[in-house]
């Protein structure tokens, strides 16, 4: 199940574990902020509650901050965006994911966007 956040950022769980997140921005947010040249990404085990500040992204154009759509502690990051963080343009949606999460509370999934309401939000 993929969400999104009004903040152009979005999260996906798996089916098989759904207590399991990736977070990654948007299309939207990636084609805003133009060529990505630097990614701050949060430390392995620092806990969010939803909508705090979780990492930073700059570009040519401007930084924006990354800010956690739903509750959880991350549990693993994109170590690849340090090294390239234009991955974050070329593939926002898969490969350009900024950190994955276990949820605190699954439960605030539910008050994000889905794909349909996300993209009339973002237009």
């Amino acid at each position: 199940m993929k969400r999104y956040s009004e903040e152009h950022v979005w999260i996906a769980s798996g089916d098989a574990d759904a207590c399991v997140a990736t977070v990654g921005i948007t299309v939207h947010a990636q084609d805003a902020l133009g060529d990505v040249v630097f990614v701050e990404l949060p430390a392995i085990g620092a806990v969010f509650a939803a909508g705090e500040k979780a990492g930073l992204v700059e570009s040519v154009k401007a930084a924006a901050d990354v800010y956690i759509p739903v509750g959880g502690t991350v549990t693993d990051v994109n170590e690849v965006l340090r090294s390239d963080p234009s991955l974050a343009n070329r593939d926002p949606l898969e490969g350009g994911w900024f950190f994955k999460i276990t949820l605190s509370q699954p439960a605030e999934m539910d008050a994000l966007m889905d794909e349909l309401a996300y993209t009339g939000f973002a237009n």
